[in-house]
């Protein structure tokens, strides 16, 4: 067989020919003819693997942050951590995928997002869809019964074995400060409690077995309306229709602690042993809520369902609410930005002997909050430090690079965050732009005058004030004058 090149220049010579007989209105026999013959040398030549197109692009589902961007992303992941270890929570870390097995029937409806992965050496593997089923596993795992723990920056949960709501207030408290801290915009929190979920569909007549299915389709209604629910209750899930609209009559309701009151009195709610348990472990929240000052941001919502299997007590989830666009009108919920709830019994899953470690715990939705974030400061068109930086080391004159790395090489060994343009000899214009562009606050220029009197001169690049100051002082004098936090938006 001919080599490829060979094989390229009689394929190009071929189609030369093809053109020219289509110029030349040629029969149609005879170009079909020489087509033809093109045809079976491109074959033979077959596909060029270096010259096949490759689109540039991440992919489906993911991103890349740019410096801006994660300068953004850092200032909402200093809030959250701030808030956690503020709490005492330590910090864990577990790998970014599982055994398949780990994570199999754990997310209900939800389990066919999991992205699996091929064959490992004998182990089916899979990416994790959350971070609180490797937490149970690694409790299990290390035989853990108590333990407050963060996991990057999104995951807060409390193990242990401590009386009722008093870890599940602390959680809500902690989801309140941290939405107040990014300032985001008004929120509010829903709670309910799977028990209570589960006694009214055991009233309503809901099946054993459809418990879970039906949980899912009422968690939608924060989405579509009722109509809807009830339709896919009755025409893809099987419900009787009168069975579903006894669920509408209850899970249609939210109120405060005055609602959880009403159903304690509700004479078929108030017969559930596990509704009226949920019933009373709310009433207790809202006590501690009121003592956290937070009571006026939750709502007890009927309709919270959180699909995720592993829920066996409060759940909740906090919602931005987006103004009335009328006067009288209730804000409306415009997407979830933070939820969690308690799993008692996941940690027993994968315990040998099935021993079960009561958690709670949060989840922040950092994507979300992110992107409203950079959505809002896009709008105030607000400028973005990507840096840190506290100083650029410059140069007035020509011939002082060597003072200019001696300088920053202090500034660097006592710890202060400093720059210099990589330049021999750059103009002390285009370094003071530099500072205006990257925001940095200071600059600290070296001149044969300064060199001579041991001092070096100190620019405040917002108000081009100038000060000279002793080069043993400098250090300090930084330090000094970028004491105050350092903002990005």
């Amino acid at each position: 067989m001919a080599d490829r090149a060979t094989l390229e220049d009689l394929v190009r010579l071929q189609g030369e020919r093809v053109r020219a007989l289509k110029q030349q209105k040629a029969s149609a026999e005879q170009i079909e003819e020489e087509v033809a013959k093109l045809l079976k040398l491109k074959a033979q030549l077959g596909p060029d693997e270096g010259k096949q197109k490759f689109v540039l692009k991440t992919p489906k589902g993911t991103r890349d942050y740019s410096p801006r961007q994660m300068a953004v992303r850092e200032k909402v992941f200093d809030v959250i951590i701030s808030c956690f270890k503020r709490h005492g929570a330590e910090v864990i870390d577990t790998p970014v995928f599982e055994l398949k097995e780990t994570l199999t029937g754990k997310y209900g409806e939800d389990s066919k997002l999991i992205y699996d992965l091929k064959d490992q050496g004998g182990e089916l593997l899979s990416l994790r869809y959350d971070l609180t089923v490797p937490f149970a596993r690694y409790l299990a795992m290390n035989k853990l019964t108590n333990i407050k723990r963060y996991h990057i920056a999104k995951d807060f949960d409390i193990a242990g074995q401590f009386d009722p709501m008093i870890p599940d207030a602390e959680c809500l408290k902690i989801m309140c400060e941290i939405l107040s801290s990014l300032q985001i915009g008004d929120f509010l929190v829903k709670v309910n409690d799977r028990r209570i979920l589960d006694g009214t569909f055991a009233i309503c007549g809901v099946p054993d077995s459809k418990f879970r299915t039906i949980c899912s389709s009422v968690d939608k209604l924060d989405k579509v309306s009722w109509e809807e629910v009830k339709s896919e209750m009755v025409g893809e899930k099987g419900l009787a229709p009168e069975v579903a609209d006894r669920i509408g009559d209850y899970v249609q309701q939210h109120g405060g602690v005055s609602l959880v009151e009403q159903l304690l009195q509700d004479p078929k709610l108030s017969q559930n042993k596990q509704a009226l348990e949920g019933l009373g472990d709310l009433k207790l929240l809202f006590e501690y809520l009121t003592l956290f000052g937070i009571a006026d941001k939750i709502s007890f919502d009927l309709s919270l369902a959180r699909g995720l299997d592993y829920y066996t007590g409060v759940i909740f989830e906090a919602v931005l609410l987006q103004p009335p666009a009328q006067a009288g009108e209730e804000p409306l919920g415009v997407g979830s930005v933070a939820a969690g709830g308690r799993y008692d019994g996941l940690v027993g899953m994968f315990d040998p002997k099935g021993r079960k470690v009561p958690c709670v715990g949060l989840s922040i939705g950092v994507e979300r909050i992110f992107s409203i974030v950079e959505q809002r400061l896009e709008v105030l068109e607000e400028k973005v430090r990507t840096t840190e930086t506290q100083v650029l080391v410059a140069s007035a004159q020509k011939k002082l690079l060597e003072e200019r790395l001696k300088l920053i090489s202090e500034l660097w060994d006592a710890g202060i965050k400093a720059e210099l343009l990589y330049k021999k000899n750059p103009k002390l214009l285009n370094q003071l732009q530099y500072c205006e562009e990257a925001g940095i606050p200071l600059v600290a220029i070296i001149g044969e005058q300064e060199l001579k009197d041991g001092v070096i001169k100190l620019r405040s690049v917002a108000s081009r004030e100038e000060v000279d100051v002793r080069r043993e002082d400098l250090v300090e004098e930084i330090r000094r004058k970028t004491s105050q936090p350092l903002c990005i938006c």
